[in-house]
């Protein structure tokens, strides 16, 4: 499928198959499409928890109000920021940079964060929405649907896949095959609100 169709075509589906399974090499291809996502510093801030039990499912069902597709697409995705990750190990993020780059880039990364709460948040939520798009994008392009969801009580979530005190829970996207098209468009604002030349 061509980018921009996968662009104009996906959608936030509902209704999923439950008897579908994406195989082991299919989701091995998609995280690695999602992989190539862009990071601040290559930090790659983003954690897919795979939720394959059952119970755990329809746990997280339950602290998503009840909606069927947590339960009845392929895959539950839980996807989460590491936002300490720049702490964690930098030099790691250009193990496999010429030196010049490693020597330029891994000893700006501390200054950048050490100390900047918000900066930390902000930049592993942002990881976290350009992942998510990608993985969306790559999903159609395999021919499968998603819906990325807010609808959830992350606190609980949270508890439910034992999330590290120092990371954070983006959103969830379920990835399946669509039993039913999902609504019609609402319709999009004009260009002209929202492509702003130079300033306000």
């Amino acid at each position: 499928m061509h980018i921009k169709e996968a662009i104009r075509s996906r959608r936030a589906v509902k209704n999923f198959d439950p008897a579908h399974k994406i195989s082991a090499a299919e989701q091995a291809e998609l995280f690695g499409l999602a992989q190539q996502s862009p990071s601040s510093f290559n930090i790659q801030h983003w954690r897919f928890v795979n939720v394959t039990d059952t119970a755990t499912r329809q746990a997280i069902q339950d602290a998503a109000w009840g909606q069927a597709q947590v339960t009845e697409a392929s895959l539950l995705l839980v996807l989460c920021a590491d936002i300490a990750a720049w702490s964690k190990q930098p030099e790691r993020y250009f193990a496999s940079a010429p030196q010049p780059v490693r020597d330029a880039l891994v000893p700006m990364i501390k200054p950048f964060y050490e100390g900047r709460e918000q900066v930390q948040r902000d930049e592993a939520m942002r990881s976290v929405g350009l992942v998510a798009q990608t993985l969306m994008l790559a999903a159609k392009g395999m021919g499968y649907d998603t819906c990325p969801m807010i609808g959830f009580d992350a606190g609980k979530v949270g508890e439910i896949i034992k999330l590290p005190a120092d990371h954070a829970i983006g959103m969830l996207i379920v990835v399946g095959k669509a039993t039913k098209p999902a609504h019609p468009k609402g319709g999009y604002l004009p260009l002209s609100t929202i492509v702003v030349e130079n300033h306000f």
